[in-house]
């Protein structure tokens, strides 16, 4: 597993896994962007993926017979307590921040992360052994579906603890996917503001529901994936392709708002938006098509595999 080799690194491989960790930590936040396409562009997607399913039965197993050793060569834990605790850093210290950006410049947020995931398409698309007719198919049917699911309009929910528990599975799932960003998926159902103001009010047990609701959808649905990426890898990623292609729609920086609700906290919350051109060209028009270029270029220079030492032989 990654840990096999990763415990020899010096330091500095940790600091960059963990600052990896954050970069999809702050992806995570963000309505549009997934968590999972920056993994794929940092080259840790996949060992993430089989890291994760190493929860397994006989984790369980080995913890219940107290085998503790070897319950922790079983499991990547290094490899993935350092990536984990990078999403958590981001979240809890950013989060404030990053939704003050969202609310009062939400043009450069989205123009950087337009100009990271446009890259991130060719990036993934590249990992294809052999391109043929059902890869095509499958990139075409992902880029289609997703194109128009990231224009569906938020419904509204209810706040009880059994809905944020699967408000914690669903976004989940759409973590791990790329593509399909986990907060557009809580502001899909109508919990994503609520549960970044319970992070940045430390409503403990809100968020204890929805983290123990993220835990059983992880690993559920992670062994799905790691099943399609060892046995129909090709179709597999080709699909990945066309979710994180057809999810730059909901990602595009200029819009215009067609309707929104105001939350308990008196924010405004967009629920129906369109893309249009830039209105007009202005220093932050200037500034959106500068990050957008940094961007891409980030995603360029990034996408290369990880180094050979946390990559599973």
């Amino acid at each position: 597993m990654p840990d096999s080799k990763l415990s020899n690194n010096k330091i500095y491989d940790y600091i960059k896994l963990w600052l990896k960790g954050c970069c999809i930590g702050i992806a995570n936040i963000i309505p549009g962007v997934s968590g999972g396409t920056v993994a794929f562009v940092f080259g840790i997607y996949e060992d993430l993926v089989k890291a994760i399913k190493s929860f397994d039965i006989t984790c369980l197993k080995l913890l219940f017979t107290f085998k503790i050793k070897a319950l922790f060569n079983h499991i990547p834990w290094r490899f993935l307590a350092v990536v984990f605790f990078g999403v958590f850093t981001a979240i809890l210290s950013v989060s404030r921040g990053l939704s003050w950006l969202l609310q009062n410049k939400p043009v450069l947020v989205y123009a950087f992360f337009f100009g990271l995931i446009l890259a991130t398409g060719p990036v993934i698309a590249k990992r294809v052994r052999k391109w043929n007719v059902p890869t095509g198919i499958a990139l075409l049917l992902a880029t289609v579906g997703t194109f128009f699911f990231v224009g569906l309009v938020p419904v509204t929910t209810p706040d009880t603890l059994w809905f944020l528990f699967l408000s914690g599975m669903i976004a989940a799932v759409s973590m791990i996917l790329p593509g399909l960003s986990g907060a557009f998926m809580l502001v899909l159902i109508g919990k994503y503001q609520y549960i970044l103001d319970a992070i940045n009010d430390g409503d403990i047990v809100s968020l204890g529901v929805v983290a123990f609701g993220c835990a059983v959808g992880v690993l559920v649905f992670v062994r799905g994936i790691h099943w399609l990426l060892t046995h129909k890898h090709d179709v597999t990623v080709a699909f990945l392709t066309g979710l994180v292609l057809g999810s730059l729609r909901k990602i595009w920086p200029w819009k215009v708002t067609l309707e929104s609700i105001t939350s308990s906290k008196g924010k405004i919350i967009p629920i129906e938006q369109v893309n249009i051109l830039p209105p007009q060209i202005n220093a932050e028009t200037i500034y959106a098509v500068i990050l957008c270029a940094i961007g891409f270029y980030v995603a360029i220079k990034l996408s290369t595999p990880t180094p050979k030492q946390i990559t599973e032989e």
